[in-house]
């Protein structure tokens, strides 16, 4: 184990995922806690990528895992691009360490060679279903089970479990844990291609890479005995382990990217930002010790614990996401958020005062992928019904419209300081000389700009992002229509 200057362990967490396509929200939330473990007792985070399931496997999976991390803020120590002093750091690369150990533990009795006949389809199911299986090869002699080994009998490596009892081993999370031996399947370790099984792989690669603090989900409860029964035949010291529940689509389903369920990518494509994504996985399973909700990732490196985290399930909120990310656009400085809107702005006509549509904008929506609906009247107004001047609060209607609009032309084409606190004034002032409510004069010009009940910012705003001479122009096709 590697320790630091005070002669105490150095906390080393690891991120191990397997290339399988886009990062859902769970994983991620490992990744999150894994990391948050790590830099808050000033350790390292180790990614480890772990590819030993090729059926699974998506090129360019890889690339998304490196892209993600790297978006979030979450830079790791040592990695497969980085290297470290582990390596190497992808699975499929350490075949002959995972034979080496594999072959040793059967030596050392923790288990055997089975030659059963059982294609590659069943050892997976075995092993994911956890099915018990007796193998009737375990009770080969240890001599006569490497003579056909050595005579090119195919065989896989199966954990061989001889204890009787309850295993005992302590949760981070859930506490003290015990489970009936009886209970353990003699899963497959190394299997008939030379790959192992994410039963052993961790195992051998957490040791070997010091790691102190496993996260995973709590459905590896049940199954940790086996790998603690590794770790013992091997005298190796098994790690802390902190279970986390699972991130729920509702009560009864748990999200899941084989389920189409929304990834980290997905998000970011509909307007979420990375740092306000990553505050909300936060909380899903783990609270600060108080009613403080917005923290950056600084911040959960100075305050996260491992005493914090939930042992119940957490349902993800979008509704309370999207309130986060709304928060979190109107913190966004003015440039900031002006950069992220442009894509958004792409298609806009010449005339459009785009910095003044970022200004209009910022404050009022709470994804940047609302941002197409916000603005479609920008680019030409739609065909509307006089009846959308009929407003019973602003006291308006087309007759008002038609009363009022030829003179907010008039003054407006009159104006020479084109800014929403010149404009603003300027139309206060026309509905005191006309002798009206200052909505008599506002919503109607509002109508006429955009031709919709609802926008971002009033009369004045639209027209600064509009500009002088298209304000005028839709002034008087508004005028032209009553």
């Amino acid at each position: 184990m590697k320790f630091n200057e005070d002669s105490q362990m150095t906390t080393r967490t690891r991120f191990a995922p397997s290339p399988t396509g886009y990062m859902h929200i769970g994983n991620l939330r490992t990744a999150l806690y894994e990391y948050l473990i790590a830099k808050a007792q000033g350790g390292e985070f180790l990614l480890r990528i772990e590819d030993t399931d090729q059926k699974r496997y998506v090129e360019g999976a890889t690339d998304i895992i490196y892209n993600t991390l790297k978006t979030v803020g979450m830079n790791w120590d040592e990695g497969p691009d980085i290297g470290g002093n582990y390596g190497p750091y992808v699975q499929s690369e350490r075949k002959p360490i995972y034979a080496e150990y594999a072959h040793k533990l059967v030596e050392l009795g923790g288990a055997h060679y089975c030659f059963c006949s059982k294609n590659e389809a069943d050892e997976e199911k075995n092993e994911e279903m956890n099915i018990k299986f007796k193998d009737p090869c375990k009770m080969l002699s240890l001599e006569e089970a490497k003579k056909r080994v050595a005579a090119g009998e195919p065989y896989v490596i199966r954990q061989t479990i001889n204890k009787k009892g309850k295993s005992k081993y302590h949760d981070e999370v859930y506490g003290d844990i015990e489970i009936d031996y009886d209970e353990l399947d003699e899963g497959v370790l190394l299997k008939s291609d030379g790959f192992p099984t994410y039963n052993f792989a961790n195992v051998v690669d957490d040791h070997l890479m010091n790691i102190t603090h496993v996260v995973r989900g709590n459905e590896y409860i049940s199954s940790t005995p086996k790998y603690n029964l590794i770790y013992e035949d091997f005298g190796w010291e098994h790690p802390h382990y902190v279970h986390v529940p699972p991130v729920m689509k509702d009560a009864q389903h748990k999200l899941s990217k084989r389920n189409g369920d929304a990834s980290f990518q997905d998000l970011v494509a509909k307007g979420y930002l990375p740092e306000a994504i990553i505050n909300y996985i936060a909380l899903l399973g783990w609270n600060p010790g108080n009613d403080e909700e917005i923290f950056s990732l600084e911040d959960l490196k100075k305050i996260f614990s491992v005493e914090r985290l939930n042992r119940s399930p957490a349902i993800f909120d979008i509704t309370k996401l999207t309130w986060m990310n709304g928060m979190y656009i109107r913190a966004l400085p003015a440039e900031k958020f002006h950069e992220l809107a442009m894509p958004y702005y792409a298609d806009m006509p010449q005339f459009v005062n785009l910095t003044a549509l970022s200004a209009t904008l910022q404050p009022r929506i709470e994804t940047l992928g609302d941002i197409p609906a916000q603005v479609d009247f920008i680019k030409e107004v739609p065909d509307y019904s006089t009846e959308l001047y009929s407003n019973k609060k602003m006291k308006t209607d087309a007759a008002v419209a038609k009363q009022n609009l030829p003179a907010i032309r008039d003054v407006l084409a009159a104006q020479n300081v084109w800014t929403n606190e010149a404009l603003f004034e300027t139309l206060k002032g026309l509905a005191e000389k006309l002798g009206v409510k200052n909505g008599q004069v506002l919503y109607p010009a509002r109508i006429a700009l955009s031709g919709k009940e609802t926008t971002p910012g009033g009369a004045t705003e639209i027209a600064v992002v509009l500009g002088k001479d298209e304000t005028l122009r839709r002034l008087d096709a508004a005028i032209a229509r009553l």
